[in-house]
């Protein structure tokens, strides 16, 4: 029987194969692995021309200059160790460095384990979407039919204009929303459905001004969230999905929402 080669090579590392983070001890560990993954390297050669794909729509440049005028309060070790993420999501479209799926990752010389974002959003935001995606009658306060009040009263009460993203593309319509209470005040939570009766929610409430974040990801019980701050406020994406295609969700919000 053929030995396999170093079986124990975790997601980071994948993760960090693909975006060309490796020492090269660890690159050497990885690529004998995958030569004995064809599965693994399909996945990860993937992961490579989605960054490829990334950065053509969002040059690097773009994010240092933003960057440059970015405060982050720092902070201690994170909890988990650190992912990177197979797109380079984090700094080019929320401008900011730090890692996807709970850990904290440098890029282009930006500070890692560095966030502005509450630990407790995604934990505000995956809650409620438990919470209410398992309504039948009553899912959210405000239906689509009336989305301009919806919009409206949202935005008063959360003190800045916020828009409810149009998901008609990805598949996902929006049934309506409702206020939510949050840690930072109030928070809004639009909420969506597809044709297969799968809902995904989109959840906002207050930032720190002038502050920004990158997506970062995680999940709790089955659900995932991606969650990004930008000068106004903070953003989450939740569902029951896997990461890529929650990520796609959530960068379709981003666009529409910068």
């Amino acid at each position: 029987m053929t030995r396999d080669p170093k079986p124990q090579i975790s997601e980071e590392l994948l993760h960090g194969y693909a975006d060309g983070l490796l020492s090269e001890a660890d690159r050497r560990r990885v690529k004998a692995y995958l030569d004995a993954h064809p599965d693994k390297a399909a996945q990860v050669a993937d992961w490579t021309r989605q960054n490829a794909a990334i950065d053509a729509l969002f040059p690097q440049s773009e994010a240092e200059r933003h960057a440059q005028a970015l405060t982050l309060p720092s902070r201690g070790p994170a909890r988990r160790a650190p992912w990177p993420q197979a797109m380079r999501l984090a700094a080019m479209l929320a401008l900011v460095a730090v890692g996807l799926a709970g850990g904290w990752l440098a890029r282009g010389g930006f500070e890692s384990r560095a966030t502005a974002l509450s630990v407790n959003l995604v934990r505000e935001a995956i809650n409620a979407h438990a919470i209410f995606t398992a309504e039948v009658l009553h899912p959210v306060e405000v239906t689509a039919a009336d989305e301009s009040h919806l919009v409206g009263w949202l935005s008063k009460r959360l003190g800045t204009r916020i828009v409810a993203p149009d998901l008609t593309a990805s598949g996902y319509q929006l049934i309506g929303g409702r206020l939510l209470p949050a840690d930072a005040g109030p928070a809004a939570q639009f909420m969506y459905e597809n044709a297969a009766g799968r809902r995904i929610t989109v959840y906002a409430t207050g930032g720190s001004p002038g502050t920004l974040a990158s997506f970062q990801f995680d999940r709790e019980n089955g659900i995932s969230g991606i969650y990004w701050q930008d000068q106004r406020l903070r953003y989450a994406v939740v569902g029951k999905l896997s990461r890529d295609q929650l990520t796609a969700l959530a960068t379709e919000v981003y666009r529409q929402l910068i």
